[in-house]
């Protein structure tokens, strides 16, 4: 399906999904693995699937991959992909407790009406030991990447240094999409029976850049991934955490909620 299903109010309000899998998809689908250790060959969801691109990558590997998509013409799109799609919304998952060995949450949980909630349903669907794979904005990037409205209207396209503004100041600009530091994704998981396996931020793989610049563009990707192992990774483009449901207490469908 084109890109043409999404206006720019749409991809500004839910997020705007992969359509072509590139350099950057395959790096973070080899994350994803790595983290896994194995669980991709279990029951799997990816929680905010958009079109159902990393749905069908991961059934490659041995799994019952189902894909949740709370806007229906997404989800219409990916059950091309795949027969496991449902349409429903991540903070009210349609799953018993300790169904799932592995969660994909991919740059998804900025849109949702409410965070705590959906990373709540998130631990409460993981079986014991089962892992969630986080992907959401880092607060440290230079650039707001879903735009932002002035005066009313919405304008497409990175923004500088919007995130770097007061808190209050930066969500009247982007009320729309959310923006996380290490501290905001720390209080959506307090008191959930968790642990923290890996924590770090990555920058992109610039593929739109290197289509237009090759050379440019790579140069630019290799530097920045190489900052990745320095404590300047600060200002890169997205939080990275796999986080383990630990022991065998029950949570109860639910949340007392509250946007961050």
């Amino acid at each position: 399906m084109p890109p043409s299903i999404d206006t720019p109010t749409r991809a500004a309000q839910l997020g705007e999904p992969s359509y072509v899998w590139r350099a950057g998809q395959q790096r973070r689908l080899a994350m994803i693995l790595r983290w896994a250790e194995g669980r991709e060959r279990g029951r799997v969801l990816e929680n905010g699937c958009g079109v159902g691109m990393y749905v069908e990558k991961l059934a490659a590997y041995g799994g019952t991959v189902v894909g949740l998509e709370y806007d229906f013409p997404r989800a219409r799109t990916a059950r091309q992909r795949s027969p496991h799609i449902v349409n429903a919304a991540g903070e009210a998952l349609p799953f018993p407790e300790a169904t799932f060995d592995l969660i994909l949450s991919h740059e998804v949980i900025e849109h949702v009406a409410d965070d705590r909630a959906a990373v709540r349903e998130m631990v409460r669907a993981l079986k014991p030991g089962g892992r969630i794979v986080l992907f959401c904005p880092n607060r440290g990037y230079p650039f707001e990447t879903h735009g932002i409205y002035w005066r009313g209207r919405y304008s497409f396209g990175n923004k500088p240094l919007v995130n770097y503004l007061p808190r209050r100041l930066r969500d009247r600009l982007a009320p729309h999409v959310r923006i996380y530091t290490r501290g905001d994704l720390e209080r959506l998981f307090a008191g959930l029976p968790v642990r923290f396996v890996h924590r770090t931020v990555i920058f992109g793989a610039y593929d739109n850049i290197i289509a237009r610049y090759p050379r440019l563009g790579r140069w630019l990707r290799g530097l920045l991934q190489t900052l990745e192992r320095t404590p300047l990774r600060w200002f890169g483009l997205s939080h990275f955490w796999v986080v383990e449901r630990v022991g065998n207490t029950g949570i109860a469908a639910g949340d007392e909620g509250g946007r961050n």
